[in-house]
């Protein structure tokens, strides 16, 4: 007899409990519809980073036409590329409504392009001028056919071409030397 009232006490326990798990998991569902309904704010767009092979680099570098093109080449790592950064963003700034591009190609390896790259670029606010490019793919061919100075040993490197004139410069820039380079391409 015992056993029959605890196990209808226990029954009775159990589905009381179910119950009210029920009742609470429709308060949740309800809740949850309630603020879904509210619209969320849209996050910010974000462009996507894009990657070259080197012979789409290739191809880049050697536009020619009206446009100065202002390359510069770095790596997230290069002390002296981070710290001239701020003076290309800065002529970005200085001459949006001028035909002048000035673009960053990361060289960081593909191991880091989907975490420490768009993070620094996003940091350092040049996502929508930055490409990357697998440094590890980069061999002697693609320095000698693109470049008289520059043998890929060391970084940060500037490029520059505006139809057949050119310029490179190996090392950090100065905000002077930037100045000076750039505005002997459209003075």
């Amino acid at each position: 007899m015992k056993k029959i009232l605890l196990s209808t006490l226990l029954a009775a326990s159990l589905l009381s409990c179910k119950k009210e798990a029920e009742k609470t998991n429709e308060t949740a569902v309800a809740n949850d519809s309630i603020s879904s309904t509210a619209v969320p704010e849209p996050l910010p767009a974000t462009a996507t980073l894009k990657a070259l092979t080197p012979q789409q680099t290739t191809e880049f570098l050697q536009t020619k036409n009206d446009t100065l093109y202002v390359t510069n080449f770095f790596a997230t790592w290069c002390g002296p590329c981070v710290r001239e950064i701020p003076h290309f963003k800065d002529k970005i700034s200085e001459l949006k409504n001028q035909p002048v591009k000035i673009t960053f190609i990361s060289l960081d390896t593909k191991e880091v392009w989907n975490t420490e790259v768009p993070n620094f670029v996003d940091k350092q606010g040049i996502r929508d001028n930055t490409i990357l490019l697998d440094g590890g793919q980069l061999d002697e061919t693609f320095f000698k056919n693109n470049f008289k100075k520059w043998d890929g040993g060391a970084i940060p490197f500037t490029y520059m071409r505006k139809g057949d004139k050119t310029d490179e410069f190996l090392g950090m820039m100065t905000p002077d030397l930037l100045n000076s380079k750039i505005d002997s391409f459209i003075k």
